[in-house]
């Protein structure tokens, strides 16, 4: 990955855990800088990310996204440069959180439709069994 420059006062769009972030720079100590949240462009993922998509886990994980103006520290090679008018923060969190929900709804969706595919198939592959 290409190290970057930044400078305090850069906004970068920045990945954090599971979420991305558009930041201010307040100071860099390479390799990574502390930034000021202004805000989210990716809303962090929800579950146990040892194991994706199982909902049978000890802990089915919640993640908030980090808060305005929250300071995190994030690695160099997790930024880059964001150019473009910052959107408000409250706006930002909705579109990311919405855009995360939309997601989830689609892949229900497709699940549910795949699944309908493959037991017409299993009925053509195995005519034979009952009650498929």
């Amino acid at each position: 990955m290409n190290q970057a420059v930044f400078s305090p006062g850069d906004h970068v769009v920045a990945s954090y855990k599971t979420g991305e972030y558009i930041a201010e720079v307040l100071e860099v100590t390479p390799p990574k800088a502390l930034l000021k949240i202004l805000a989210v462009a990716k809303h962090p993922d929800q579950g146990d990310l040892h194991n994706p998509m199982q909902t049978d886990v000890p802990l089915f994980h919640q993640r908030r996204a980090l808060s305005y103006q929250e300071k995190v520290m994030v690695m160099l090679t997790h930024m880059r440069a964001y150019r473009g008018q910052v959107p408000e923060y409250r706006a930002s969190l909705e579109q990311a959180l919405d855009q995360e929900v939309r997601a989830l709804k689609q892949s229900i969706k497709w699940a549910e439709r795949a699944l309908l595919e493959y037991a017409q198939l299993e009925k053509d592959y195995f005519p034979e069994r009952k009650g498929s």
